[in-house]
């Protein structure tokens, strides 16, 4: 079992996953599990996102979540995305996006669909990113939760 008291105050840092409200659920989900899987990959880290290893009164494991709070807002539209990956990037913060060309065919297709669309004609699904709460609040705040 961690001694929780050994890790950092687990309101320091957050996952925050903000999700365009005007796309289909089931794409939203399948856009969010890919940025999650892309974003744990991309961070240095991997120690820094805190990872618990929960076990029930029987003895099962329920393996690997982290002790930080992730975060699921809704965006209006795929703008209000843009402009949060904007800050993310001059901010150097880790993140991960997904768009209308990561959903067509096989990966070799997407790939080649992404590269032939300029930015600016993206549609952007959702963005995920982690990093210290006060940093991502200062650009996520006016987001509402996704209920």
């Amino acid at each position: 079992m961690t001694e929780l008291s050994t890790l950092p105050d687990e309101n320091t840092k957050r996952f925050i996953a903000v999700l365009n409200k005007k796309v289909e659920m089931g794409r939203l989900y399948n856009a969010l599990g890919h940025m999650t899987a892309g974003l744990v990959a991309h961070i240095n880290n991997p120690e820094s996102l805190c990872f618990l290893q929960y076990t029930d009164k029987d003895g099962g494991v329920h393996p690997a979540i982290s002790h930080f709070p992730f975060i699921v807002l809704k965006a209006d539209n795929s703008n209000k995305i843009r402009k949060v990956r904007e800050e993310l990037l001059q901010r150097d913060i880790p993140f991960t996006d997904f768009t209308d060309t990561m959903i067509v065919g096989s990966s070799a297709e997407q790939l080649n669909a992404t590269s032939e669309t300029p930015e600016q004609d993206l549609e952007y699904f959702g963005i995920c990113m982690f990093g210290d709460t006060h940093i991502l609040k200062e650009f996520t705040g006016k987001f509402s939760l996704f209920k």
